[in-house]
């Protein structure tokens, strides 16, 4: 690539809506317009995992990240270079992980829970944006994510969300919000003009 790529990073808690922000994104651009690559494909192994007081594996810490891999791979990207890495399963057993590749594109989207929190991704950045939205809307999507969606029992669910999610984010990763360069309220239906703001400025770095 004759130019450096234009570097988006997206995060927001969990349950903030941000696969159907980065979804409805993407699909306004061409396939060899835009790359996404997803910090949830960089978590460590189960057995690397914390685990809490009550024997539960905590997946929602920084450290369950491979924070050098996903930040090495990004660098990669940035200069041009295509990255290949395994799909993370998420432990299921009935899931054959994919190789997945990322090629370069002149906009790449980076995106997960910590992508603000991460001082040497924030360096590649171009563009920051926090999707934010009201807990009780978070918590809501959490559990039609996990409990209905993904047959997680309920108590599961709402125990990590308790001991796990809230706690992250209210140490880890909302104090980055004041890092971002748009603050994007995702409630009820109130995210399309932001969408069609954000693309069209996206749009414009491609001319």
């Amino acid at each position: 690539m004759a130019t450096k790529p234009y570097m988006v990073g997206i995060t927001g808690g969990s349950g903030s809506g941000k696969t159907y922000f980065l979804h409805k994104l993407i699909s306004g651009f061409q396939k060899d317009e835009i790359c996404l690559i997803s910090q949830d494909n960089y978590y460590r192994p189960r057995h690397l995992q914390a685990v809490d007081s009550q024997g539960y594996h905590n997946f929602d810490l920084p450290e369950a990240i491979d924070a050098k891999h996903f930040t090495r791979d990004i660098e990669a990207l940035h200069n041009g270079q295509i990255v290949q890495k395994e799909e993370y399963t998420f432990n299921n057993p009935n899931k054959v992980p994919q190789l997945l590749t990322f090629t370069p594109t002149p906009l790449i989207v980076v995106e997960g829970l910590f992508v603000l929190y991460f001082p040497e991704i924030v360096a590649h950045l171009d563009l920051k944006i926090f999707i934010d939205a009201k807990p009780h809307i978070k918590i809501k999507r959490r559990i039609l994510r996990d409990n209905v969606e993904r047959g997680y029992d309920l108590h599961d669910v709402l125990y990590r969300y308790e001991h796990h999610v809230m706690p992250t984010y209210e140490k880890y990763i909302e104090p980055t919000k004041d890092t971002a360069d748009l603050i994007i309220p995702n409630n009820e239906g109130t995210m399309e003009r932001s969408l069609d703001v954000v693309r069209a400025f996206l749009a414009t770095k491609l001319k």
